[in-house]
């Protein structure tokens, strides 16, 4: 039975808690005297928000920062990474937004082989807001699933939020499921992919990335959206986690598929699907499955390049907007 109420035991008392839709999701109860900080951050999920009563007399200064993790191919940086902030940039015209790279050593490489880096570290980035003055930031996470790269995103709110008057933190491309009322956003991503029309004889294999995270179950959930499409024929695997290459490959053998097509679930086409994915190393996918007798097919187009995902990500960046001017 669906309710916005719920019941959740925490340590040996049980509290009540209640669901409010596209906040920081659970919020205590009055019921709860006195909660433990431990028991608050708990129940923060969702967009995150933070506002700082000794900086309440502040002039509002606002900026969005976009966190992606980055990528050393440059055309990939302004086809999908760009090409995403400069849509959130369009959705709010008159607020400065910058992004910001959380791999140091994707920064390293490009000044090592372009010479300069037009994009800061989070952490030098909301140092620099904060020296021109800004007082509210809101952070907007390219990330694909809420893992490890998210986690990141997270940390970073909770270290820099007492730093700022107000600070918020969208949620990934994909995070929620449908569940209490909530949108169902991985069958939206799932739906808005450019994916080939059905074609019997022929599988179509997306590439992500995979995490030793718990949050490596989304690609699970992915591929049950996908049969609920009638998408039998698309798969899902991962270069990092679960399922591999390997689970699949004896499989459609078996369904006498004869060509697969190979496209990456990733925000942007970068190493992994240029080499582990498309590459001619021997031990590149498309080798492997070309070895095992399938006529192979490539597609290198990041998640970014696609318009229909972008605004995904600018409707992300709309509701960490919308939680920090509220």
């Amino acid at each position: 039975m669906k309710s916005w109420k719920k019941l959740l035991a925490v340590g040996a008392a049980c509290s009540s808690l209640f669901f409010a839709h596209a906040e920081a999701a659970y919020m205590l109860s009055d019921e709860v005297a006195n909660p433990p900080a431990a028991l608050q951050m708990a129940t923060q999920i969702g967009v995150l928000k933070y506002e700082n009563p000794a900086l309440s007399s502040y002039m509002d200064k606002d900026a969005i920062v976009v966190l992606s993790f980055g990528t050393t191919f440059k055309d990939q940086r302004a086809k999908s990474i760009d090409a995403t902030a400069q849509a959130i940039q369009a959705a709010h015209p008159n607020t400065k937004v910058v992004t910001a790279f959380t791999s140091h050593i994707v920064i390293k490489h490009i000044i090592e082989n372009e010479g300069k880096c037009d994009y800061m570290t989070p952490e030098e980035t909301l140092a620099q807001l904060k020296k021109e003055g800004y007082t509210r930031v809101a952070l907007v996470s390219l990330s694909v699933i809420p893992a490890i790269e998210y986690k990141y995103d997270v940390a970073l709110f909770h270290e820099y939020k007492t730093q700022f008057k107000k600070m918020t933190l969208g949620t990934p491309l994909m995070y929620w499921q449908g569940q209490e009322d909530q949108p169902d956003d991985v069958m939206e991503v799932m739906q808005s992919l450019h994916l080939p029309a059905y074609k019997k004889g022929t599988a179509i294999l997306l590439m992500a990335h995979g995490t030793p995270d718990p949050s490596n179950a989304y690609y699970s959930v992915m591929q049950n959206k996908l049969r609920e499409m009638r998408r039998n024929d698309v798969h899902v695997y991962t270069v990092e986690g679960w399922p591999r290459l390997e689970d699949f490959a004896g499989k459609l053998k078996m369904h006498k598929v004869e060509k697969i097509i190979l496209m990456p679930l990733m925000m942007v086409a970068g190493d992994h699907a240029n080499n582990d994915m498309a590459g001619d190393e021997e031990d590149s996918h498309k080798k492997i499955l070309e070895g095992m007798g399938f006529k192979v097919e490539t597609k290198l187009q990041g998640l970014g390049e696609n318009k229909r995902i972008r605004n995904i990500f600018v409707e992300r960046a709309n509701e960490a907007w919308d939680a920090l001017v509220k």
